[in-house]
């Protein structure tokens, strides 16, 4: 089911004595939501992602826009009406049913021409449960589950109507490390299998762009960036795109460019041909530093952190505002901790700069 999000705006009243002007959580979204794909809605807390959630599952309306699922605008459609399946950051499971009872639920409270016979209920039941792997845990009461478990029993409770689209609201943020990779890596092969248009909002990172075949990156309610992964992470729109996307984060330094060259400090580290000169932000992506004896950019070393098959080179330099700069380099490298000074030449393609007042990247 192809999603589209035209002029999308919500706006809250303002709160208390100090609140002026309403709060624009969501402004002016536009996105087309391509049919049988995984969308990753990412942003920091309070970015509005959420919000757009509730407003495409009817929980709230709403304040300009439109939305529609395939061709029918269901803007002011109930979200009883919508189709939509919704799995919670909590689970929301109902603590006094079984798992199958939980499952079961949706289909219950369907009438009319829709209403199905308990057979078939039980047959839907149970094959939405083999599909997230809980088929063997039906009996059983929603405490006696481990986390991961209750997630799969809440991700089964919103596919058992096959709806139009699934939503997911930070869905894993309750469970631990290990367990929140095999959760993730389940809700993308299901996602695949049933090919159900499906949002995920999640303020992971690594979560969205390990799953998703497409991120919106958003801020202040604002959509920042739309496109795929590994598109994102190596041509980022603007500095805070570049921020927010990966680990460890990207190093940013003050710099300029003179002549046809990016400086960072006294040192000449690139050749920009055709950018007049000005002040500038440069962001330099951990794996674009290359370890050379006699590099462009001379750093302070701090101290070296072995990885496994990566090596993390920690060091300092006075252009940037962070203690501690981290390079990526292979294990195979040799690094003289003897030594005081490290030097670097840098991968063109993992140096990005940006408007030093805009914020915005110069190409």
């Amino acid at each position: 089911m192809k999603v589209i999000l035209q002029n999308l705006t919500k706006k809250f009243p303002a709160r208390g004595r100090k609140a002026q002007g309403e709060v624009i959580a969501v402004n002016d979204f536009n996105f087309e939501i391509p049919d049988g794909k995984l969308i990753g809605l990412l942003g920091p807390s309070g970015c509005g992602k959420s919000t757009a959630l509730n407003l495409l599952c009817g929980l709230l309306k709403p304040t300009e826009g439109r939305i529609f699922f395939g061709d029918d605008d269901v803007t002011d459609l109930a979200p009883e009406k919508r189709e939509v399946g919704m799995v919670f950051q909590n689970y929301a499971l109902y603590p006094h049913l079984t798992v199958l009872q939980n499952i079961l639920f949706p289909l219950q409270n369907l009438k009319g021409s829709d209403k199905l016979s308990k057979e078939e209920m039980q047959k839907k039941a149970y094959e939405v449960a083999k599909l997230v792997q809980i088929d063997t845990l039906m009996e059983r009461k929603p405490s006696e589950l481990s986390g991961g478990q209750q997630q799969r029993v809440a991700i089964a409770r919103a596919l058992v109507k096959m709806p139009r689209i699934l939503l997911m609201d930070e869905p894993l943020s309750n469970l631990d490390a290990r367990l929140r990779l095999q959760t993730r890596e389940e809700i993308r092969r299901i996602q695949k299998e049933t090919k159900i248009t499906t949002v995920f909002v999640t303020h992971d990172q690594e979560e969205a762009m390990s799953i998703s075949d497409m991120i919106v990156l958003m801020k202040d309610g604002v959509i920042q960036q739309i496109g795929e992964p590994q598109e994102v992470y190596d041509n980022p729109h603007n500095l805070f795109v570049a921020q927010f996307l990966g680990n460890p984060p990207i190093n940013i330094f003050s710099g300029s460019v003179k002549g046809g060259k990016l400086y960072i400090g006294e040192s000449a580290v690139l050749d920009l041909k055709g950018i007049p000169d000005q002040e500038v932000t440069v962001g330099i992506r951990p794996e674009g530093f290359l370890l050379k004896e006699d590099g462009a950019l001379a750093c302070k070393l701090g101290g070296v952190e072995v990885m496994g098959r990566d090596i993390s080179v920690v060091f300092t330099h006075q252009a940037s505002d962070s203690q501690a700069i981290r390079a990526i380099v292979s294990a195979e490298s040799q690094v003289n901790l003897a030594s005081a000074q490290v030097r670097f030449d840098l991968k063109p393609g993992k140096v990005f700069v940006f408007n030093k007042k805009t914020e915005e990247r110069i190409y």
